[in-house]
């Protein structure tokens, strides 16, 4: 798909909520039950938009085609940022979409998906997997009607497309720049003008002047929307989404009304999705990155160690505002967030953090 087809298609937006009161009631016929899932992506956008067709396929073959997913991309039900209260109010079974949008909701929400200089992908699922995360993300989502399951993560993501070169913080102070989740955050803190909005809406502002520089994922998904054109300043690494997961969240009343063998089915058509979703993207993202730095003028640049640092205290700050959190959950969410990243920031020097370090010497190895 073009680009043209990824703005044509994000840009539906409220009038197809109208259609919502219509779908709200979900076909069972013949033993087959049918699900609407709602994305917040355009149909086929590579990397999530992708990811979410595969989702939707899985659970229908898993259960044997007893339950049928049909994708709505973003506009075609509701518009991408509504998805999370369509599922909650019924209005379609399933969204696909990224934890970092709905701290509207809770800030605590935000933890699920990506923290600035946080939880790698691996150390993500392994936190909700082996960390009691799981419990903490389904109580959380409770309060919203809502059975959560991470089913794919970009990996690291890059701190993303800039007009001009930046060198120090005080070259951010003022930029308009787009992104989400706690990154907003720590970005706020350091004085930029944080924007929010789709990735295609990000094309449109970038193209005008609207926006001075934003991050939407990686070179794959990036280069589809031809962010390449309009910025040539490429950086990395992205540390204020080392590892962004993506998720799908169920109707709770629609997931109590599953077989338990049917929940099984769900549940792993979401898991067995995050290691092939996330190896997609590290395999196409380098893929693209060769494209864009060979063909289209692209420089590639390193974030400077001064902004990481500020960065790194601009999210201590924020930290801090989690855990003096009024909600008791959000407290809960941060202390098990924290206590599981100290672990891994103790272990990874010599696992990952080593392996990588030991690649990068200077040897013959063909």
């Amino acid at each position: 798909m073009q680009r043209r087809d990824f703005l044509k298609a994000a840009g539906i937006g409220a009038a197809a909520t109208a259609t919502g009161a219509a779908l709200a009631t979900p076909a069972i016929a013949q033993g087959i039950t049918k699900w609407r899932m709602v994305t917040a992506w355009p149909k086929n956008l590579p990397g999530p938009g992708v990811a979410a067709q595969m989702l939707a396929d899985r659970i229908t073959a898993l259960s044997g085609g007893r339950l049928e997913v049909e994708l709505f991309a973003a506009g075609e039900v509701v518009p991408g940022p509504g998805v999370f209260d369509a599922v909650a109010e019924g209005t379609a079974e399933i969204y696909h979409a990224v934890p970092a949008y709905w701290g509207s909701k809770s800030k605590g929400i935000l933890l699920f998906g990506s923290q600035p200089l946080g939880l790698t992908a691996i150390e993500q699922t392994g936190w909700l997997m082996q960390g009691g995360g799981q419990a903490l993300y389904d109580e959380m989502y409770g309060r919203f009607g809502l059975k959560p399951f991470l089913c794919g993560n970009s990996g690291p993501q890059w701190f993303g497309w800039f007009r001009n070169e930046i060198k120090t913080v005080d070259d951010l102070k003022g930029l308009k720049y787009r992104t989400t989740g706690l990154n907003s955050e720590v970005c706020a803190k350091l004085g930029m003008a944080v924007e929010a909005m789709s990735g295609p809406a990000m094309f449109q502002a970038l193209q005008s002047g609207a926006l001075d520089a934003g991050e939407f994922i990686g070179p794959w998904s990036d280069s589809a929307l031809g962010l390449q054109q309009v910025a040539k300043n490429y950086y990395a690494p992205g540390v204020g989404e080392p590892g962004s997961a993506e998720e799908c969240a169920v109707n709770l009343k629609a997931w109590e009304a599953l077989p338990d063998d049917l929940k099984q089915a769900v549940a792993y058509a979401a898991e067995s999705l995050y290691n092939p979703v996330l190896t997609e993207y590290n395999t196409k993202h380098a893929m693209a990155l060769r494209e864009l730095t060979a063909n289209h003028g692209v420089t590639v640049r390193k974030l400077p160690d001064e902004i990481v640092i500020a960065m790194g205290n601009a999210m201590g700050e924020v930290v801090k505002e989690l855990r003096d959190s009024d909600d008791e959950l959000v407290r809960k969410i941060t202390e098990s967030f924290l206590e599981y990243r100290k672990l891994m920031v103790e272990y990874m020097p010599y696992a990952d953090a080593g392996q990588m370090n030991a690649r990068g010497l200077d040897y013959n190895y063909g």
